[in-house]
């Protein structure tokens, strides 16, 4: 069964990358939701003047992987205590947030989230919005497969490959 879930947890060359490679997952597409304009291009995303999130859109088999499964994988590669912002990018269209298209999606972020609050998993509140999806636009195709084809870029090489690097090591057993 294919669902569609979309992710914010900063850059989403970021996401993209980490969610490309795990198993389950059919397609991850950037974008930009949760903002005020229509058909928002990046320079204007990037403004953070459109309250548009850079986040993924993650199409994915339930029956291979599953919703607990990834939303364990998005807390573990990205900062959810910190608002509107990841490492040095800053704004609301970097902050942490979940677009969910299905009641299940919701019950479970919740669920995780309060599990990560109780267990004090980080040291910080964390300040994820959990809204339901309400459109999605795609970014423009150059920010498409930006890590795959961008890898000597020093940001692919100091912030996304770290992330790259603690998929292998934790969850060798979802990735493709």
């Amino acid at each position: 069964m294919k669902e569609k879930i979309v992710l914010a947890a900063g850059c989403f060359w970021c996401t993209e990358a980490v969610f490309q490679r795990i198993q389950g997952v059919e397609k991850v597409v950037p974008g930009y939701t949760g903002g005020a304009i229509k058909n928002p291009a990046y320079r204007e995303v990037c403004s953070g003047r459109t309250g548009h999130a850079e986040g993924v859109e993650v199409t994915y088999d339930a029956s291979v992987v599953t919703i607990d499964e990834l939303l364990e994988i998005y807390f573990a590669t990205h900062d959810p205590t910190t608002l509107n912002q990841q490492g040095n990018d800053r704004g609301t269209q970097y902050r942490s947030a979940i677009f969910y298209t299905t009641d299940q999606q919701k019950r479970a972020a919740k669920k995780l989230i309060s599990l990560l609050e109780e267990n004090k998993v980080f040291d910080n509140p964390i300040v994820t919005e959990l809204t339901p999806l309400d459109v999605f636009y795609t970014a423009e195709v150059d920010h498409h497969e930006y890590y795959n084809n961008n890898k000597q870029q020093p940001y692919c090489q100091f912030i996304i490959d770290p992330k790259i690097k603690k998929i292998k090591t934790y969850y060798s057993d979802k990735l493709k």
